[in-house]
């Protein structure tokens, strides 16, 4: 009998999973050395908010799988009615395993097992997996007082409009602001601002919303369109267009979006306070507003 994998906390373990029609305990879950997922990170992945055990936004996160899929040419192996119904499956199984209500939903989807080859085999099946976890959203002192965050060359490849599993360049980004006890790394190609490790990133001018435009460059994060709606619902300023990054070191606000950090307050960049005057260092107004119509909008954009 295997042992348990000690990268898997014991209270996971017996959490259920799915893998290839399948659903068993998370630390049974195999697949093969021969995946191209293992070998080569070739397949995508999806992550869903769940907030009182419904999906956020769901049609919104499968229009974006099914882009990247597409884009690596991997045919769609499941319906949206066969995703939906897998993950209320493991939802509900989540649910009863912590007791947690809001979660993450993990799926991801690779080429499938073949010979290792570079070029891409039309023979085979995609490999599909899925899991739920608890969510752990950021803390009640960040949300009051902000978070740190540093900047970096963004070294990455030049196609982050696709949601692959080869995350080697955001790992490495990532653990650049972890080892300073900052939790983003925002990242700049040419002196315009991408986006963050595992965030977009958004800057605050004169009481507008101001991100970078969509492109082949970042990845268009789910919440891009839904503060577009926000900002609409809220009577603020929005707007796509390159941002220099000038322009984000004398930002009046930052702000980074995620699946998990939902819209959060950037307050320190590079050891330096963000905004001005009496708001220097602190979450500002535009943030604030954004935060409170973001929690209207969960329960509304749930299913």
């Amino acid at each position: 009998m295997n042992p348990l994998p000690s990268a898997i906390p014991a209270a996971s373990a017996d959490s259920l999973c799915y893998l290839n029609g399948d659903y068993t305990r998370l630390a049974d879950a195999r697949v093969s050395v021969l995946d191209r997922g293992f070998m080569f990170g070739d397949g995508v992945y999806e992550v869903l908010p769940v907030y009182d055990r419904r999906l956020f936004r769901f049609d919104e996160h499968m229009a974006r799988l099914e882009r990247s899929l597409a884009k690596v040419r991997i045919t769609a192996p499941l319906t949206r009615e066969d995703w939906l119904a897998r993950m209320r499956r493991l939802v509900a199984a989540q649910h009863e395993h912590s007791g947690a209500t809001d979660q993450l939903v993990y799926l991801q989807v690779t080429r499938g097992v073949a010979l290792r080859e570079h070029t891409m085999p039309t023979d085979i099946e995609p490999t599909v997996f899925m899991m739920c976890s608890p969510a752990k959203p950021p803390t009640p002192e960040q949300r009051h007082a902000g978070v740190a965050c540093i900047s970096a060359r963004d070294f990455r490849w030049e196609r982050g409009d696709i949601k692959s599993i080869s995350l080697l360049g955001n790992v490495l980004a990532r653990q650049m602001s972890a080892d300073k006890g900052a939790v983003e790394t925002l990242l700049f190609r040419d002196g315009f601002l991408t986006e963050a490790a595992a965030s977009n990133v958004w800057m605050v001018k004169e009481g507008a919303l101001i991100g970078p435009p969509k492109s082949e460059l970042l990845l268009e994060g789910v919440r891009v369109d839904l503060l577009a709606e926000l900002c609409e619902e809220c009577g603020i300023g929005y707007s796509l267009r390159p941002v220099s990054e000038g322009e984000v070191f004398s930002a009046d606000e930052l702000l980074l979006s995620s699946a998990m950090k939902e819209v959060l307050a950037v307050t320190r960049l590079d050891g330096e306070l963000v905004g001005h005057g009496a708001l220097r260092g602190k979450p500002g107004p535009v943030y604030a507003r954004l935060y409170e119509a973001y929690q209207r909008a969960k329960p509304a954009q749930s299913i």
